[in-house]
């Protein structure tokens, strides 16, 4: 399983970052690069086609300002497509938000919240349980720990009281 994560900027990787971990964390391979849909389209177009051949069935594009990349790596393929609007100034994300959820029909772009990489990364996670018992296993795994976390925290809220 392997997941192609794109940035519009080197800016983004640290917003991107908790993605990659998480890939990774489930044993899932992330090839990360920086490529913009606006300045280098004909590098952004190779790298899709590139990464399907190598062996990529999901993309996370992580992009601020027009916010165009998840919505230009969708035009050039047929796999899932995961959007991330980073925030940026002056509009603080909501430009990116709506630059990645309004696609038009036919080119679907499942968009996070802004700056949600790791749930990006939980998606595609999900996306590749539905054929991988043991990306599903994990996953199980993984919720049931961040259950109990909460409720190690209910207690000592309660605690407090």
């Amino acid at each position: 399983m392997k997941a192609a994560i794109v940035m519009g900027s080197d800016s983004d990787f640290p917003l991107m970052k908790p993605a990659v971990d998480l890939l990774k964390e489930f044993g899932v391979e992330a090839e990360v690069t920086v490529a913009s849909a606006h300045r280098t389209p004909d590098r952004l177009r190779h790298f899709v086609h590139q990464a399907r051949r190598e062996g990529a069935d999901v993309f996370i594009a992580g992009a601020g300002m027009a916010a165009h990349l998840a919505g230009v790596i969708a035009s050039y393929t047929t796999a899932p497509v995961i959007g991330v609007p980073i925030s940026s100034e002056p509009f603080r994300g909501f430009d990116s938000l709506l630059s990645t959820v309004q696609m038009p029909p036919g080119i679907p772009v499942a968009t996070m919240a802004v700056n949600g990489a790791k749930n990006a990364a939980l998606f595609a996670i999900e996306i590749f349980a539905i054929s991988n018992q043991s990306i599903k296993r994990k996953l199980l795994d993984y919720r049931e720990k961040m259950a109990a976390e909460i409720e190690r925290k209910d207690q000592a809220v309660q605690g407090k009281i």
